[in-house]
């Protein structure tokens, strides 16, 4: 078993409008969707981004890589990659990948359950994506 080194961590799901985001107690392995992050062709402002980071003093980022089906990388996922790449040049903190097919999928039926109306433009749920993909890195990390 590694030994946990972190504390908190953040996680993103990637989008070229909304940056979905969640928080994670990595002792707990729980995590909470936080407020999405607006983008402007998958760039965020990172003025908001740096306030997140002052907030939560996270130890890691997780960042979801939208691959194709057959494993292949799609052209999401090398913006996804450029996006994790920013946040570590930019905050100094180590970032790690998760594969994040069928988490906005997921994340859809999770709404649907609960109540959600279905209109995912009004009422996004990038940051439930987050959570799930965040989740789904710390129950990796045996």
């Amino acid at each position: 078993m590694r030994p946990v080194k972190w504390k908190t961590v953040l996680g993103f799901d990637f989008g070229v409008k909304n940056i979905g985001v969640a928080a994670g107690q990595y002792v707990t392995r729980t995590a909470s969707a936080l407020k999405p992050l607006k983008a402007v062709e998958g760039i965020p402002n990172w003025s908001q981004v740096e306030k997140l980071i002052d907030e939560w003093q996270p130890d890691a980022f997780i960042v979801g890589i939208p691959l194709n089906m057959d494993g292949s990388p799609s052209e999401m996922a090398f913006r996804a990659k450029r996006f994790g790449n920013r946040l570590q040049g930019r905050f100094a903190k180590p970032w790690y990948p998760v594969d994040e097919r069928l988490s906005s999928y997921e994340a859809k039926q999770y709404a649907y359950q609960s109540g959600h109306k279905g209109n995912f433009s009004s009422s996004p749920v990038d940051s439930v994506a987050a959570r799930l993909i965040l989740e789904t890195w710390m129950n990796q990390q045996d």
